[in-house]
């Protein structure tokens, strides 16, 4: 192997994780927000997760939304129109994904939950979240840790009006 594939990689060179997010809607127009298991009383977010090899974008929103959440009972409302990126801080780098990825590439699914409260079980198989609540749309970004807030906010501009029609229905 030579020296330069041994050479670590500036972070700005390295790729981006190809992901989901879930904006979980309930039909009053408000978000399912979780807490991180292993940030706890700091950081809040919705659903999101990897995109297996092989899989559909859609697919995967669906199957984290089952994975994180205990539930399946959404149906897909909007796709967002392009991936929206965010960066690890850089001495995250290193301790997330084995250092592979400098951030995540995503593409965000709107869903209507359409079960009741009890289906939601974040005790999962292997679980990411130590509580939840149902949030408002003008709140999400403030939950958020400050690396995410920019792509929060464009996920929250882009299905605003989805959301507000929910709200008025």
């Amino acid at each position: 192997m030579s020296a330069k594939k041994n050479r670590p990689r500036k972070i700005a060179e390295l790729p981006y994780r190809r992901g989901v997010g879930i904006m979980l809607l309930n039909p009053a127009g408000q978000i399912f927000v979780a807490q991180r298991i292993d940030a706890p009383g700091a950081a809040w977010q919705m659903p999101q997760g990897g995109i297996d090899r092989g899989e559909a974008p859609r697919a995967a929103a669906l199957r984290e939304l089952e994975e994180e959440t205990g539930t399946g009972k959404a149906r897909v409302l909007a796709e967002s129109r392009d991936w929206v990126r965010y960066d690890l801080p850089a001495e995250l780098v290193p301790r997330v994904w084995r250092g592979r990825y400098r951030g995540q590439e995503q593409k965000w699914f709107a869903m209507l939950f359409e079960g009741t409260e009890s289906d939601i079980d974040i005790a999962t198989k292997h679980p990411e979240f130590s509580a939840w609540r149902w949030a408002d749309l003008d709140e999400l970004s403030s939950l958020i840790v400050a690396f995410k807030r920019p792509l929060y906010e464009a996920v929250v501009e882009e299905f605003r009006d989805l959301v507000a029609a929910l709200q008025t229905r």
